[in-house]
């Protein structure tokens, strides 16, 4: 099996339109298996802004290395519902990783509409990646609605000094500016030997403004 994900990080934010927090961090290796572990930077900036710690790990000092797939696993949407086929092909799920929990916890991000974090993976470049990401800063931008279709190819920029995300990537469609890259996400395009990047919109939701947007990214040989 390929190895696709390098971690998975756990992001909070107080709302929809606020900045996102890395918190935690989700390992996995063959000699300790699926670990947790909060991250201190992160709390000490979450924590003022209303973070409390995730329910079933409430120790900010604790590495737990017990039943923590498991756990986050219940994020992870039901496998017998009748369009699961349709899910897994949003979520850019290779079928023969279907069965794999931490590699479609990764893919999905665990979302859930019910709290604020989501799980956020940083990834290995390989040729053939592909996920799905989300056009943050729309909001803040207020791009109008009739701006993007599904199926539109957006072009992406690195910006330097971004004292937000320090991998932080901007995208456009023409010359009009989008926003990011989601956090963590925007990373591979600083390491990546793959300097091409295919970047399609998957789905959009908007009144009056784009108020959210899916991408899907590939990397292109």
């Amino acid at each position: 099996m390929k190895r696709y994900i390098k971690h998975i990080y756990m992001v909070w934010r107080r709302g929809r339109s606020e900045r996102r927090i890395k918190v935690g961090l989700i390992t996995k290796n063959q000699t300790e298996g699926v670990t947790f572990r909060y991250l201190e930077d992160g709390l000490k900036k979450a924590i003022p802004e209303g973070f409390t710690m995730y329910p079933d790990f409430p120790d900010a000092q604790t590495i737990y290395k017990q039943n923590v797939l498991e756990t986050f696993a219940q994020r992870l949407t039901n496998t017998e519902r009748s369009d699961i086929k349709k899910y897994y092909d949003y979520w850019e799920i290779a079928p023969e990783l279907k069965d794999d929990k931490f590699y479609v916890l990764a893919q999905t991000q665990g979302l859930l509409p019910t709290d604020n974090f989501e799980f956020i993976a940083e990834y290995y470049p390989k040729k053939d990646l592909k996920f799905t990401s989300e056009i943050c800063g729309l909001s803040y931008e207020k791009v109008s609605s009739g701006t993007l279709s599904v199926g539109d190819e957006l072009t992406w920029q690195l910006e330097k000094n971004n004292e937000y995300d320090p991998y932080a990537v901007l995208l456009y469609k023409g010359d009009t500016r989008l926003g990011y890259v989601k956090t963590v996400h925007s990373k591979i395009f600083h390491d990546s030997k793959y300097k091409r990047f295919k970047i399609v919109v998957k789905s959009i939701e908007q009144n009056g403004h784009i108020n959210r947007a899916f991408i899907s990214i590939y990397t292109v040989s």
